[in-house]
């Protein structure tokens, strides 16, 4: 490896975790930054229940609300979308985590928190309802979404394929 290399690597990692560290310690920036996060989280929600009817024969994936307005987010307290199919519910829950970013859950620095909920009757019958933790996470001066499984230590962006594998998991299940 060239020094030259590893000297330009360290340069931009200090660059980006400088931009991140602006990005943080504004209150300001934080609550756009949130607001605009919950906006894209919505869009991708948007965009994959039209892909998914777009391609349906019969029957609609509905969400909820259908629009989004950054206005309506609650800084204190618990903020829902949900995507639903005939008994089948994808709830979408996040929130501000107690420290205005925060490490505790996820190794990235996070500024929202929440989890996507999945069930359908037969598995709230047996008291099933599966979770997937999600964090709005600040890398680079700008927030994305990610998400992670407990269960099997899987982590990853949340978009539509993410959206597709967990309400495909609703339709197999007794």
């Amino acid at each position: 490896m060239n020094q030259d290399d590893a000297i330009g690597r360290l340069a931009r990692q200090i660059d980006e975790a400088r931009q991140s560290e602006q990005l943080l310690s504004d209150s300001a920036t934080i609550a756009a930054a949130r607001r605009d996060g919950v906006s894209e989280l919505h869009r991708i929600c948007g965009a994959f229940v039209a892909a998914v009817n777009g391609k349906l024969v019969e029957g609609a994936l509905e969400l909820s609300p259908p629009v989004w307005s950054p206005d309506t987010f609650r800084e204190p307290g618990t903020n829902l979308f949900q995507i639903a199919f005939e008994g089948r519910e994808m709830q979408i829950a996040f929130q501000v985590p107690a420290q205005p970013v925060s490490t505790e859950k996820f190794a990235i620095p996070y500024i929202l928190e929440g989890e996507i909920r999945t069930y359908n009757q037969p598995m709230l019958e047996r008291f099933d309802i599966r979770s997937t933790l999600i964090f709005l996470c600040v890398e680079k001066a700008a927030a994305s979404w990610h998400f992670f499984e407990w269960r099997t230590r899987r982590t990853g962006p949340v978009n539509g394929e993410l959206l597709a594998r967990l309400m495909e998991q609703l339709f197999s299940r007794p």
